[in-house]
């Protein structure tokens, strides 16, 4: 749909967010182009104590128009953006929904972050039917998807209770895999094209966190949750993975929670998980993103649903680390009852943790073609009762665009074993520093309202060359 907005013209990117949410196989945008089915019209009108938006769209031959008001929280730029924002999406989201089948599980929310809307609102707590009637009010979700929301903003709500006021978290990516996986959009260097780069990205690296640990400790922050991901950290050797950790208890606070991704079982070795053992890494990830060996192949994934089972049974063996498995729904040559199958399976190793995540075409990855496919709500919902009913329970959930049925990622956690680095990266909680390439560190106060970012160089070259740069930023980090 071509979007035209009379005055705010910085509400285009919300009002673009609401249409990929509710029409996301056609294009949306402002200009010539964008017009082929239709068009969506927007008018903001603002008086001392409200923004109204008016919305009509067009498509098909069909007309349908209709508006929101919004009162306004303050006068400062930010509070009037978001009210004028929410009026206009609201807007948007009615006039649009007469164009679809059915209402979408997650109505109106466009946001990543369905939980955090629900913390703000009610900052002391709520009562189960105070949050249902705000998600069901404001942005029409359906009654599955509200519980869901309500469960994973208690678990958020615990996590910020229990934070110090000069706690943090900690990110280091290792933008490595030994090949690229077809739906993956993350930043990462095949090993066969990027190899030799590993060995001088780790010492800048190294560097970085040594001027982090300084930067942190001028501000007397103390670390909640480290978190080592990628990528894939385990495509290094056992004796670089021990130089890493090594540089992290060196020079960094000692985390409450320590996590490694292993990812990938072509990448996981006795000696590799020992070493993780000795530096008292308490949570790996072994994911196998499908326990169906023919979906595998087709994900470009080098290995069998056997292997996963091998790696697994390798790091109980190896250390006392809590586990956590993802699957991935909605991918290429998978079927409902095959997933349903991979959910089964992982429920029958008991790893500690499952996450269950949507597939979403993003443009850096390489299954970012084609239609995102019809992935039903309610094998979400079957997916969930089953975890539920083996003892976990949904503990962090976010949405991204382009995600498969408009739908979700949930980790779920058996009783003790969420991770809190999830909840607090997710929720934006506290300050979260991120080390490597790709890094975004997000300078978060007032639970989440306020948020700034400083990003790292995106590729290895660039983040290597710039190595001194980069260090001397951490160590002069200001953090709030």
């Amino acid at each position: 749909m071509q979007i035209v907005i009379e005055r705010f013209p910085s509400l285009e990117t919300a009002l673009h967010e609401t249409l990929v949410c509710l029409l996301p196989e056609e294009r949306h945008g402002v200009g010539e182009g964008y017009g082929e089915t239709g068009v969506l019209r927007c008018q903001i009108e603002e008086d001392a104590a409200s923004f109204t938006a008016y919305v009509q769209a067009r498509r098909d031959g069909t007309a349908r128009q209709t508006s929101f008001q919004v009162e306004k929280e303050g006068d400062s730029p930010i509070q009037r953006k978001r009210a004028a924002t929410r009026a206009a999406k609201t807007a948007a989201y009615r006039a649009v929904l007469g164009f679809l089948e059915a209402p979408p599980p997650w109505g109106a929310m466009s946001g990543v972050k369905p939980a955090k809307p629900l913390r703000q609102a009610f900052p002391q707590g709520f009562t189960d039917e105070e949050a249902d009637r705000l998600l069901a009010e404001r942005f029409d979700i359906s009654p599955s998807r509200r519980r869901l929301t309500i469960q994973c903003a208690r678990q958020a709500m615990a996590c910020e209770q229990s934070l110090g006021s000069r706690q943090g978290a900690l990110y280091i990516g290792i933008p490595f895999c030994p090949s690229k996986c077809v739906y993956c959009s993350f930043v990462s260097s095949a090993t066969a094209q990027s190899g030799p780069l590993i060995g001088p990205y780790l010492e800048a690296l190294c560097g970085e966190i040594e001027a982090a640990g300084r930067g942190l400790a001028q501000n007397g922050l103390e670390l909640d949750s480290l978190y080592i991901g990628g990528g894939t950290p385990t495509v290094l050797s056992a004796a670089q993975l021990d130089r890493l950790l090594t540089q992290a208890e060196r020079c960094l606070p000692r985390p409450q929670e320590l996590t490694v991704e292993a990812g990938r079982p072509d990448t996981i070795t006795q000696d590799k998980l020992a070493a993780l053992a000795a530096h008292g890494v308490g949570r790996v990830s072994i994911n196998p993103q499908s326990m169906q060996d023919g979906v595998l192949a087709q994900a470009s994934r080098p290995h069998t649903a056997a292997q996963i089972v091998d790696c697994y049974r390798l790091a109980r063996k190896t250390g006392d680390f809590a586990v956590n498995m993802d699957l991935i729904a909605g991918l290429p040559g998978d079927t409902e009852s095959g997933f349903l199958d991979s959910v089964n399976q992982l429920i029958a190793l008991d790893p500690e943790n499952i996450t269950i995540h949507c597939l979403a075409r993003k443009k850096g990855s390489p299954l970012r073609f084609g239609k995102q496919g019809l992935l039903p709500a309610a094998l979400l919902d079957e997916a969930y009762s089953r975890l539920e009913g083996a003892g976990y329970a949904p503990y962090y959930l976010y949405r991204q665009k382009y995600i498969a049925g408009n739908l979700e990622n949930v980790g779920f956690a058996k009783p003790g074993h969420v991770c809190r680095y999830n909840i607090c990266m997710m929720e934006e909680l506290c300050p979260v520093t991120a080390l490597g390439a790709g890094g975004v560190t997000k300078l978060c106060a007032d639970g989440g309202r306020s948020v700034s970012r400083i990003t790292n160089p995106k590729y290895p070259k660039e983040y290597i060359d710039r190595a001194q740069e980069i260090a001397q930023g951490k160590a002069n980090l200001r953090l709030p």
